[in-house]
């Protein structure tokens, strides 16, 4: 397994990968030392993440591999499909997929590479719902930065 730790800007990622696929991204709540990415998978994923934040329109072209069950993977492509700078609802992605909001909520929360499938387009219909399987402040304020970096764009 191969892993990186590299700035964002609004605090850290920890970048996964395995057997030259992208697995994981992890948001850092507390500071960690960096750890450059020695492979050319995980450099390609933070250089294609430093264009995502200079341009919230750029596409990500990366192997990776979603673990999950094939209703998350059904999200996940939903998710894929919400484009930057729209968010949708849980109820809506729920009518579209035919599912529950509440069962969106807990797809997006499994989600195991966040930004590139991108989770923090769907929100509550009263405010930004949940974020990282939590409503803890600094997930959501991660949250709040996609959207608002996605909106202004």
């Amino acid at each position: 397994m191969d892993e990186a730790i590299i700035n964002a800007p609004f605090g850290q990622l920890k970048l996964i990968a395995e057997n030259d696929v992208l697995t994981g991204i992890e948001f850092l709540l507390e500071h960690h030392a960096l750890k450059k990415p020695a492979s050319p998978l995980l450099k390609e994923t933070e250089a294609q993440l430093a264009a995502y934040f200079k341009n919230p329109h750029h596409r990500f072209d990366l192997p990776m591999k979603l673990n999950g069950t094939p209703f998350q993977q059904q999200v996940w492509k939903g998710l894929c499909k919400i484009k930057p700078g729209f968010p949708l609802t849980y109820g809506q992605l729920a009518q579209k997929l035919g599912t529950a909001p509440r069962a969106i909520g807990g797809a997006c929360g499994a989600n195991p590479i966040p930004i590139i499938v991108p989770c923090h387009r769907v929100v509550s219909a009263s405010g930004l719902g949940g974020f990282m399987r939590t409503r803890y402040l600094g997930s959501l304020n991660i949250k709040s930065w996609l959207l608002a970096h996605e909106a202004g764009a």
